[in-house]
């Protein structure tokens, strides 16, 4: 009996460790659709993306892109995501796919959206209703991740009472829409760069006070170094370019998007979906 008892405890240490290096690396296979939607009138063009290995629903999470549009660097966030299990969709904001060439483009497509925040949420309403018609979507488990721009943009969407789990914030501007308590259903998390010269300390004091006196669930982290767009790989030649002071901190990159992960299984109901 004590033989057939220790041949099984041996079996079992064999199996597990052999079933968590095939989960480790279990093979990603992303399928992407670029899809059209409308938001009161305007086209809207879209990016989703979801690994075809992950069977059944999963949670799922909105990209909103820097104030330069939906371009590659969002399109490879919402890669990146849909790798860890998710399904994501990086959402056009500006309509018909517009990208600005130079900050001046970028600043005159931003503006509407920084002067009416309640035109974020009707654009951000309308890629979550695209996204819930995908079979692959949780649509009890939703989050929205933005940058720059778009971080302020998912700040402002959460504060608008959006249905979501949870949002983050990589290097957005802090301020917006006041806070309410009978709104605000999403926790948040914000990544932000200690040398940001884009966002003022004291929108920083604000923030903290507005979400604390409405008892938010949220998180603040700030990562030494990190200028404005620290996350963007591309961001220290966009800055030399144009004279602006951002620079990708890859540090800081690394770290946020690990706080990202574990927040956002945090904030999502059931994590049985996410294997990586």
């Amino acid at each position: 009996m004590k033989s057939n008892i220790f041949s099984a405890l041996m079996l079992a240490c064999l199996i597990i460790p052999f079933m968590a290096v095939s989960q480790q690396n279990k093979k990603v296979s992303l399928n992407e659709e670029n899809v059209t939607y409308i938001s009161s009138g305007a086209v809207l063009k879209g990016f989703i993306v979801y690994d075809q290995n992950v069977k059944g629903k999963r949670p799922a999470v909105l990209v909103v892109h820097e104030w330069w549009g939906l371009n590659d660097y969002a399109k490879n966030r919402a890669r990146q995501l849909a790798s860890l299990g998710y399904i994501a969709m990086a959402v056009d904001m500006y309509g018909d796919g517009k990208v600005a060439e130079n900050p001046q483009q970028a600043q005159e497509l931003a503006t509407p959206f920084y002067k009416d925040p309640t035109l974020s949420k009707i654009r951000l309403d309308a890629a979550t209703t695209k996204l819930k018609e995908y079979e692959q979507t949780d649509v009890t488990n939703i989050a929205a991740i933005g940058y720059c721009f778009g971080g302020s943009v998912v700040l402002n969407y959460a504060k608008l009472g959006a249905d979501l789990r949870g949002v983050v914030s990589f290097h957005g501007g802090l301020a917006g829409v006041p806070a309410d308590k009978r709104l605000l259903k999403a926790k948040i998390l914000v990544c932000h760069g200690e040398a940001d010269k884009f966002v003022p300390q004291n929108d920083i004091i604000a923030f903290k006070h507005a979400m604390d006196s409405i008892g938010a669930d949220y998180t603040f982290k700030s990562y030494p170094d990190a200028t404005h767009a620290f996350t963007n790989p591309d961001a220290t030649r966009i800055g030399k370019q144009f004279n602006m002071p951002i620079a990708y901190n890859a540090d800081a990159d690394k770290s946020s998007w690990k706080d990202m992960q574990d927040f956002l299984k945090r904030a999502f109901f059931n994590k049985q979906y996410i294997y990586k």
